[in-house]
């Protein structure tokens, strides 16, 4: 026998539901007998989509139940949430030597790593249809770039060989999610993505990174499985150094902030739905809503010489994707101030505050996501505010020159603050949305903000 006092021998059984036949099993501390890791998956081979869908959908619009009300409302804290002294002293008897009371799942009762409730399983099938879409991604880019092109663009084989490492661990976080979620998770569909040139590929993964970390970081609290909340953190810590490194590659300022920001389901899924062109049918339908697209008409593009000069060099709305061929060639920066590096400063910032953004969003009633069979959807009242949602803020500006015949195109101006002193606000790969309203929100309760979203998010690249 072979004997393993690994505190992670205690969880194994637990963690992998869904597996199947696999190798020799282990007993490990304990006398615990653990099964073996399950093989990654791989999920169904389907072509990549070259445009839209065009088939007839089976199923239309998001999956619903019984509704209890029209909005979350807004309250205030409980009088518990500030009886806490917080002075450093131990208020409570202790649970056992150097443990301090207090704490969710610290009782010793072993942990289980599924889901428990509907939040969680919607929230971790979105987080799974995200990775799919970054692994497609991925393996796109290696297949069309070769370690020529990588040369090409001031890189080597190595660091295509760190792309294909890249590519590696998001299969082993979809392994992971699809073993939490069982028989039912959602499996790889057909894809379409806006890259041509390897720049652009640069640009695309580091928007999808950034979209896959922020959602995570905004539902992981509120799950009611804590010991899935931990994997998934273990996770995302490797998709936020995955943006890191694809930032560097692009030529940009690898941490540009203090804080990374966290979004809402429905605005995940808003940005990416788009991308995915056909899914199998027996994938599971997600609750999150789709908001009418947003695009940034004059969004910053991180490969012009001068990024805010204004004209519309990016491919479509929401993660407004870089597009090389829309930049006159001797306004690229490629060879100079963009080239790939491990730090990059730039005399001429992508956007600095005080300029003014040009917006332009959809009408609701637009087919999207997989088999189009998804329906974009507003609550909101007329546009009156953008939200800027970056690091710890959602800071609001006021929509000026809002199109009163069909209310589709508006401008407003990049706010000035600072998140704390020294970490100006508006900095890095951030998020814009339309509002009806300027409601006061934090990360920990953004969602609150869906049902006034007019149109968005979009992806604003700041800085």
């Amino acid at each position: 026998m072979f004997y393993n006092a690994l505190l992670t021998g205690i969880v194994a059984p637990l963690l992998f539901p869904a597996a199947k036949a696999k190798p020799a099993d282990l007993t490990y501390a304990s006398g615990i007998v653990v099964p073996a890791t399950p093989s990654v998956v791989s999920g169904v081979s389907l072509p990549r989509g070259t445009g839209p869908w065009t088939g007839v959908p089976t199923a239309t619009g998001a999956l619903t139940g019984t509704v209890r009300g029209t909005a979350i409302t807004p309250r205030p804290a409980p009088p518990e949430a500030t009886r806490y002294p917080s002075d450093g002293m131990l208020h409570d008897t202790q649970p056992a030597p150097y443990i301090p009371a207090g704490g969710l799942g610290t009782n010793g009762t072993a942990p289980v790593y599924n889901v428990r409730s509907d939040y969680d399983y919607q929230s971790i099938a979105l987080l799974l249809y995200c990775d799919w879409l970054q692994l497609d991604m991925l393996d796109t880019g290696l297949d069309q770039f070769s370690v020529q092109d990588f040369t090409q663009a001031g890189l080597t084989a190595r660091d295509r060989s760190l792309v294909q490492f890249m590519r590696t661990e998001v299969l082993g976080h979809i392994t992971m999610l699809s073993n939490i979620l069982g028989q039912s998770a959602p499996t790889r569909c057909s894809y379409r993505h806006p890259f041509k040139t390897l720049p652009e590929f640069f640009d695309f993964a580091q928007k999808i990174s950034k979209v896959i970390e922020s959602t995570a970081y905004g539902f992981v609290p509120h799950l009611d499985a804590r010991e899935t909340a931990q994997l998934l953190l273990q996770a995302v810590s490797m998709t936020g150094r995955q943006q890191l490194l694809f930032r560097q590659f692009e030529g940009l300022f690898p941490i540009p902030v203090w804080f990374q920001t966290a979004i809402p389901q429905s605005w995940a899924w808003t940005l990416i739905a788009p991308y995915i062109n056909y899914c199998p049918g027996n994938n599971p339908r997600l609750v999150w809503q789709n908001y009418p697209a947003l695009a940034v008409i004059n969004q910053p593009n991180p490969f012009s010489s001068n990024a805010t000069a204004g004209t519309n060099t990016t491919y479509g709305p929401g993660l407004g994707s870089a597009n090389m061929s829309a930049i006159d060639p001797g306004a690229s920066c490629l060879n100079s101030t963009c080239a790939p590096a491990i730090s990059s400063n730039r005399t001429t910032p992508l956007s600095q505050p005080g300029q003014v953004v040009r917006l332009s969003w959809e009408r609701p009633g637009m087919r999207v996501g997989p088999n189009n069979s998804y329906i974009t959807t507003s609550m909101a009242g007329r546009p009156a505010f953008v939200a800027w949602v970056t690091q710890l803020n959602v800071t609001y500006s006021p929509l000026t020159g809002v199109n009163s015949t069909n209310s589709t195109t508006a401008q407003t101006t990049q706010p000035m603050f600072d998140t704390y002193a020294g970490d100006p606000g508006v900095n890095g790969t951030m998020f814009l949305a339309v509002t009806d309203a300027d409601l006061y929100v934090t990360p920990f309760n953004l969602s609150l903000l869906n049902p006034h979203i007019v149109a968005g998010p979009a992806v604003y690249q700041a800085g």
